[in-house]
């Protein structure tokens, strides 16, 4: 068995069972991907694709077992060579994040500049989608640290560090009927379209789950990933927008109106989190204690080697902080709740 097959077999998996994808990710020859993976099958007497004429239709139950295994094999032998560069002196490497649209636009650019500066010669890829994509791309290892906000059991396997909180906020028009009303509720919301989050109405949505404990039922007529598409479609008149309060700027957004939404919604948590087999260069401890305020490189390790509730122990002894509190954020930021929006 060689390390080679095992990377051509899970190339394959991860390009869809196209062995033409697979063999151009690998820069190889199709026949030879081909060859590598029927010589791994004989040696291993096992079927490990269930095939349909020349092409893939799935994996075996063998086959989904060696392919997870051979994930972990792979992950380790791209760890020992981080190891042994790291013990060389050389800091070689690239950062890749994924996160949301929100994020990337609005909190990261000024963490990322930070880490830039300490480390300019490690490069910074940025990846924005989902809750669903940002998980399967640090869980595929296409990404070092995925970036998100609120729980899902799509997390649950990651180790996660909590960054800070933030509040949701609501956007409307200067002459819409919500800009005169002092205090606005979840019935007069309800009252008009909503538009917002991809997923900010999914079941298990705390956005959704208070309209659902109140009894009401939102009109929601459009939602987007990017609360920059949202806000072009609030100021179209097509309804009232649900975003981010830092995705609101009274100075790039002089169109529209921003009403405070803390007492309506509970607050989010924006997280960081990364595989626990991940193993982890100085830039990217230095990435980790850039991100989540106080944290040091013992608790890293500690919560790493930890087992349970990573989340829980992560948090522990930890003050979450606001997002305007954040050493590493742009001091304009405000949060939602305190008294207004100075951007």
């Amino acid at each position: 068995m060689k390390l080679q097959q095992l990377r051509y077999l899970v190339a394959i998996v991860d390009n869809g069972l196209n062995i033409t994808a697979a063999s151009q990710a690998l820069f190889t020859s199709q026949p030879g991907v081909s060859k590598q993976v029927k010589m791994l099958e004989d040696e291993l007497s096992l079927h490990l694709f269930v095939r349909k004429g020349k092409s893939l239709s799935g994996l075996t139950e063998a086959g989904r077992e060696v392919v997870e295994r051979a994930r972990k094999i792979l992950t380790e032998v791209d760890n020992i060579k981080s190891i042994s560069r790291e013990l060389a002196g050389q800091e070689q490497g690239e950062l890749v994040v994924a996160t949301t649209h929100t994020q990337a636009r609005y909190v990261l650019p000024d963490l990322l500049a930070g880490f830039h500066r300490e480390f300019p010669g490690i490069p910074i890829s940025l990846h924005q989608g989902t809750s669903d994509r940002i998980a399967h791309q640090v869980q595929d290892q296409d990404a070092d640290f995925a970036i998100a906000s609120g729980q899902s059991e799509l997390f649950k396997d990651l180790v996660t560090f909590p960054i800070y909180h933030w509040e949701r906020t609501i956007l409307v028009l200067p002459d819409h009927p919500l800009a005169r009303k002092k205090d606005v509720s979840l019935e007069d919301l309800a009252q008009f379209p909503i538009i917002s989050y991809t997923h900010s109405f999914d079941p298990d949505s705390d956005q959704a789950n208070a309209f659902r404990d109140a009894g009401i039922e939102p009109n929601v007529v459009f939602t987007a990933e990017d609360p920059d598409v949202i806000k072009t479609y609030v100021l179209k008149g097509m309804g009232v927008g649900i975003v981010a309060c830092m995705a609101y700027n009274p100075i790039q957004d002089p169109g529209l109106v921003a009403i405070n939404a803390c007492d309506l919604f509970p607050s989010c948590t924006t997280w960081i989190g990364f595989r626990r087999d991940r193993f982890l260069p100085n830039y990217m401890y230095s990435f980790l204690q850039l991100m989540v305020p106080g944290i040091d490189r013992d608790h890293i390790d500690r919560v790493i080697s930890s087992a349970g509730d990573v989340t829980h122990i992560a948090t522990q002894s930890k003050s979450l902080l606001p997002l305007n509190g954040h050493p590493g954020i742009d001091s304009r930021f405000s949060s939602c709740c305190d008294g207004g929006f100075n951007l």
